[in-house]
């Protein structure tokens, strides 16, 4: 067992030390595991993601992960791939996902001025005050590197314009995603994670 404040799922992506290394910053212990026993009894988890749907959804069947996740009632932050992996169903390359909010992930569409990947900075709208939104407002940047999102959903609660408004901080009781990376988001990603170690 761990006694880590937080334990990030193993998902494979490759942002599991810049992960470790953020919460370092903050004071937080923290530690990284695929074992469900240890993610189980963690006080707060951490679903990160880089990379293809289906293989981090493989991953974690075949760790037995997939039962386990939707069932957990400590606050889990699902981080880019790890927020698209809470909702149903990804387009890419037609994978179920785990089915804690209902939806289904699109590519997004590349035209002039707008090429998938969306990649860089870029800034949120809050549709509802959230403790784990305080302190972050309309001008604050974040940064994005996503080539699929979720549409404007019931359980969004901010979005940030690409074209359109797209999801990018979801919650779901004590699930919440965001599709950025507060790891590579400088203060304001910084006060992201500290709010969430005060959930």
């Amino acid at each position: 067992m761990s006694s880590a404040e937080v334990v990030i799922i193993d998902s494979g992506g490759a942002n599991l030390a810049s992960l470790q290394y953020a919460l370092e910053r903050l004071g937080a212990h923290s530690a990284v595991s695929i074992d469900p026993q240890v993610i189980a009894a963690a006080p707060r988890v951490l679903l990160p993601g880089v990379g293809a749907a289906a293989d981090a959804m493989r991953r974690l069947a075949n760790a037995g992960l997939t039962q386990l996740i939707p069932q957990l009632r400590q606050p889990l932050l699902g981080i880019c791939l790890g927020m698209q992996l809470l909702f149903s169903h990804s387009a890419e390359g037609d994978t179920p996902c785990l089915g804690v909010i209902s939806g289904k992930l699109e590519r997004l569409q590349s035209v002039p001025g707008r090429p998938v990947p969306h990649m860089g900075w870029n800034t949120l709208t809050v549709l509802e005050p959230d403790a784990l939104l305080s302190g972050i407002g309309a001008t604050d940047y974040v940064y994005f590197v996503h080539s699929y999102a979720a549409a404007v959903h019931p359980s969004t609660i901010a979005t940030v314009e690409y074209g359109a408004a797209l999801t990018a901080v979801v919650r779901q009781g004590n699930f919440y995603g965001v599709q950025f990376h507060p790891e590579r988001s400088s203060a304001v990603g910084a006060r992201l994670l500290r709010n969430f170690l005060q959930l």
